[in-house]
């Protein structure tokens, strides 16, 4: 009789790769949607269905990349997510760092992509984009609804806190759902819904990153909201829920188990 043994889990490269590959598929789907559908389709009277249209390419992308990639690395793809995990105890706080670097690495080189693709625009199609801050978060002059930074404030962390929620839910060890992915999916879709027309997104400190390095001042200066905000809310709704749903002993921070995605 032959046993086989348990699958061992995955390496740390394996789970860094799949954070990348996920993060840039979220950013570049994104992005590129709202770079080339605001840009190349303005009118006004479709501002609403261009909003919708940005919205579910993250979401759509986010869902995809979970599916493809959460059984190696647990399908986080945004800083916000990850810091919500350590908070949890679901992550070793020792990965965390090593977690967000590949998430950012994926989102500049999908950012990056999109830019080389400007380069094969209509004339003066990269210039522009770039001149309109590169689909950047932020508040002012690059809110597509001219909020503040306030506003923006309270959207990155109110909506930072309910995705976060939605993805320990949803992924729980032993009150998952069964197709989490889906439930992300359209979590993420949500939260966009509300975040662009009021900073141009949310919850996603990699894509704010991303974006900004080719938008110029102003989303720089305005990038630490996006970084800052973001990363007090996972922390605060990963404590919580611990405490709440688990009890503050019931999980030792070992290492991300593998989500059973059948």
């Amino acid at each position: 009789m032959t046993v086989n043994p348990p699958p061992s889990a995955p390496s740390l490269s394996a789970r860094l790769t799949a954070e990348g590959f996920g993060s840039f598929m979220v950013v570049f789907i994104g992005v590129g949607a709202a770079l080339f559908t605001a840009t190349l389709f303005p009118d006004p009277g479709a501002g609403s269905a261009v909003y919708v249209a940005v919205a579910l390419a993250f979401g759509l992308a986010m869902a995809a990349a979970f599916s493809s990639f959460a059984s190696l690395s647990g399908g986080h793809f945004t800083p916000a997510v990850t810091i919500g995990a350590a908070s949890a105890g679901r992550l070793p706080w020792r990965d965390v760092l090593p977690y967000l670097l590949a998430q950012v690495v994926g989102a500049v080189v999908a950012s990056t992509a999109l830019i080389v693709v400007g380069l094969f625009g209509p004339d003066a199609w990269l210039e522009g984009a770039q001149d309109s801050g590169f689909a950047s978060t932020g508040w002012g002059s690059l809110s597509p609804g001219g909020f503040g930074m306030p506003a923006a404030i309270v959207i990155e962390l109110v909506l930072t806190v309910l995705l976060v929620l939605v993805y320990l839910s949803v992924t729980h060890p032993e009150r998952a759902t069964r197709s989490p992915g889906v439930t992300i999916g359209l979590a993420f879709t949500a939260v966009q819904l509300v975040a662009i027309p009021i900073a141009g997104g949310a919850a996603n400190p990699a894509r704010s990153i991303a974006t900004a390095i080719y938008g110029g001042i102003d989303p720089l200066a305005q990038l630490w909201v996006f970084l800052l905000f973001p990363a007090l809310g996972a922390a605060a709704i990963g404590i919580a829920y611990r405490a709440l749903f688990d009890g503050a002993a019931g999980s030792d921070g070992g290492e991300p188990a593998a989500l059973n995605l059948r």
